[in-house]
């Protein structure tokens, strides 16, 4: 390894998730080329012994170095996959080795940046290296990371989130965002941009790109809500108000309060803002509509609105948005 080459390392245990491990190195790998060879990253492989690791996928992984072969070296980037199991009612649950967390934690003393990948932000916070930190992970076990470390400020949100030395990435595909992030951060936007391109990456995904949209949300397991959400959704364009959703519900507003804190965790007005938002998005993706036809479309009343709801929720612009996930040519 030369002396500019940062050394990048990457937790391997049995039952691993695949994408989790190999994905990053090949945004890492491709850095190389896009800077005509100039030194850039080493990735290795690390786990407690050289025996194959059999990841979640089936898929036999051969590690490069053990932990205690690690110990003497300086470690640039830190990465930690995840784990989960499934029961027979298709809940998931994020797995967590405590030797692995020890080796973490261990690891993590050395290293100039920690990160992790999909449901391993559960390993990091078990290490206490989320302690304090707001993070992310993948949505489906986003409740779980919350209800066993509340010392953590868990957004499910984001696809990935940097708070100081240590990033959080989402789920599944995001481990490449995350991974251009890091490539982004040390060599700048442009290399990794041209490093998105080789992907065929469509963008490279700003942090605040939601990891799913308002539609696929978690539903309540009350009718009243249900209905209410159908209705929201019905008319966004309209100009909707605790009243009006009160009175489509037959309750009071204090009760329609009441009924979204306990069932989506969230406020009325929050959650028509969201759905708005994600209204917006759809046209911007998908259609010429011009911000002031997208704004009467989606209820904002005016574009500042519009303009401050977007940098509220996906930290970016409309236009900016346009611009990097358009999927019809202008």
């Amino acid at each position: 390894m030369g002396p500019a080459e940062r050394l990048v390392v990457i937790v391997l245990f049995e039952g691993v998730d695949l994408l989790d491990v190999t994905g990053p190195p090949e945004v890492f790998a491709l850095l190389r080329r896009e800077t005509d060879g100039a030194p850039g990253y080493v990735v290795v492989l690390a786990a407690e012994t050289m025996a194959p690791v059999t990841t979640s996928a089936g898929v036999r992984v051969l590690p490069d170095v053990t932990f205690d072969e690690l110990a003497a070296r300086a470690v640039d980037t830190l990465l930690v996959p995840g784990s989960v199991e499934v029961d027979e009612r298709r809940r998931v649950r994020a797995l967590v080795d405590p030797e692995v967390v020890d080796r973490v934690r261990s690891l993590a003393e050395r290293t100039r940046r920690v990160t992790s990948v999909c449901v391993g932000a559960h390993i990091l916070a078990a290490a206490g290296l989320l302690d304090g930190r707001r993070a992310t992970t993948h949505w489906s076990t986003a409740q779980q990371l919350a209800a066993e470390h509340p010392e953590v400020e868990v957004d499910a949100d984001p696809i990935f989130i940097r708070d100081g030395d240590v990033w959080t990435g989402a789920g599944i595909s995001s481990c490449l965002d995350l991974a251009l992030a890091l490539v982004a951060d040390d060599f700048g936007e442009t290399t990794a941009l041209r490093i998105a391109r080789q992907l065929v990456m469509y963008v490279k995904r700003p942090s605040g790109q939601s990891q799913f949209s308002v539609p696929l949300e978690p539903v309540s397991t009350t009718r009243r809500v249900e209905d209410l959400r159908h209705y929201i959704n019905r008319n966004l364009g309209e100009r909707l108000t605790l009243a009006d959703l009160a009175a489509s519900a037959h309750i009071s507003e204090r009760q329609l309060t009441r009924i979204f804190k306990s069932e989506l965790g969230t406020t009325p007005s929050a959650y028509i803002e969201s759905a708005r938002v994600e209204m917006a998005r759809r046209q911007l993706e998908s259609t010429d509509a011009t911000l002031e036809r997208i704004t009467t479309l989606c209820g904002f009343g005016t574009t500042d609105t519009l303009i401050r709801a977007f940098r509220r929720r996906l930290d970016t612009t409309p236009m900016e948005y346009r611009r990097r996930f358009r999927t019809t040519p202008g």
